[in-house]
C-alpha cells in the first residue's frame, strides 16, 4: 500500500516533521505486522528520523551539517542550478527510512519523530509512504 503526504518547506534549510502523517498511513493501512518506508523522491532533501522535541535539535542538525558542507565552495554543479550543497547534504543524510510496525504502531523511541531535511526550499515536496505487510 502507498500513500503520498504532499508537503512545503517555507525556509531554505529547513526541519519538518512528518511523524504524525506517516503513523497516520500506518493506522488506515491496517497492517499489524510488517514494515514502513518513508521515501523523498527528491535530491536536495532527506529523511531521516531524530529528535524534533526541542527544536533547537534540528537546528544544531542543519549547522552541523552546514558546517560540513559550506555553501558555494567552489562546487561545480553551482555553475548550473546554484545549489550544489543541497544535493550534497541530502545525498549524505539519505532518501528514505525503514521503520518496523508492530500490532499496529511503528516502533519509536521515546523521543524519535520522522523528519524531512530540506536543503533547498521553500519547495512543495513529495513524500512516498509504503507499507507492507508481513
Amino acid at each position: 500500500m502507498i500513500h503520498e503526504i504532499e508537503i512545503s518547506s517555507s525556509k531554505k534549510f529547513e526541519i519538518i516533521d512528518i511523524n504524525d502523517a506517516v503513523a497516520k498511513a500506518v493506522q488506515e493501512s491496517d497492517v499489524k505486522e510488517g514494515v514502513c518506508l518513508v521515501y523523498i523522491p527528491h535530491a536536495t532533501a532527506a529523511v531521516t528520523i531524530n529528535e524534533n522535541d526541542d527544536p533547537n535539535i534540528g537546528t544544531d542538525l542543519l549547522n552541523a551539517i552546514d558546517k560540513m558542507i559550506p555553501l558555494h565552495a567552489g562546487y561545480i554543479h553551482d555553475q548550473i542550478d546554484n545549489n550544489a550543497a543541497a544535493h550534497i547534504k541530502a545525498a549524505i543524510i539519505g532518501p528514505s527510512e525503514t521503520i518496523p510496525i508492530h500490532d499496529g504502531q511503528l516502533i519509536m523511541g521515546t523521543w524519535q519523530d520522522i523528519i524531512i531535511v530540506d536543503f533547498d526550499g521553500p519547495k512543495r515536496r513529495k513524500v512516498i509512504v509504503k507499507i507492507i505487510n508481513g
